[in-house]
């Protein structure tokens, strides 16, 4: 595996932040964020995670934390479509944000967040994502803000369809430039599975 970039202090080795595209993986790399994201949403409220949690969490870029050969925390961000007011939102979507059991609390959950917030500010207009109850502080820590308006699906049979389960979970992260009206509706494209 390539040396990855940037390092994160306390820890046993030094770990490092290696950001990434899903197609550089190499096949042992994919192996070992399958495996991490499985081990880390095990018993999860909302589900184990599936082959269309995987299917969410790849082909954009990674955060990838590694300690030593060992990949201990990870958060993905893939291109999506919001709709607001009318404009589709081209939106750094973050996805797939674990840490290893044993290295949580050490930093790495905001180091990899650091990463893909980097990435949506510099290529994004938008950055979203769907916070658990447990990650909520964490999130609004970062300057994550819960949407405060109600959000929606675009689906294919029906049109743009509420999605009032996911109303106070779904979060944002404004870049400069892009103005929003919190009070609007939210609306996601489609996706099999869970489609915030």
């Amino acid at each position: 595996m390539p040396p990855p970039a940037a390092g994160v202090a306390g820890s046993r080795e030094a770990v490092r932040i290696r950001t990434v595209h899903t197609a550089e993986l190499a096949p042992a790399e994919r192996a070992a964020l399958r495996s991490l994201l499985e081990e880390a949403f095990a018993g999860h409220p909302d589900g184990d995670f599936d082959d269309a949690d995987w299917d969410h969490t790849i082909g954009g870029m990674h955060a990838l934390a590694w300690e030593g050969a060992a990949l201990i925390g990870h958060a993905a961000v893939v291109q999506r479509r919001l709709l607001h007011r009318g404009r589709a939102l081209r939106t750094g979507y973050v996805e797939g944000v674990a840490v290893r059991a044993d290295r949580r609390g050490q930093g790495h959950g905001a180091a990899v967040m650091a990463a893909a917030e980097r990435i949506i500010r510099g290529a994004y207009e938008l950055g979203a994502l769907a916070s658990a109850q447990a990650a909520t502080a964490f999130y609004t820590g970062r300057g994550w803000q819960p949407w405060r308006g109600p959000t929606a699906v675009l689906t294919p049979e029906n049109g743009i369809t509420p999605t009032p389960d996911e109303d106070g979970w779904i979060h944002v992260l404004p870049v400069a430039g892009t103005t929003l009206d919190q009070s609007a509706t939210l609306t996601c494209d489609w996706r099999p599975g869970e489609v915030w």
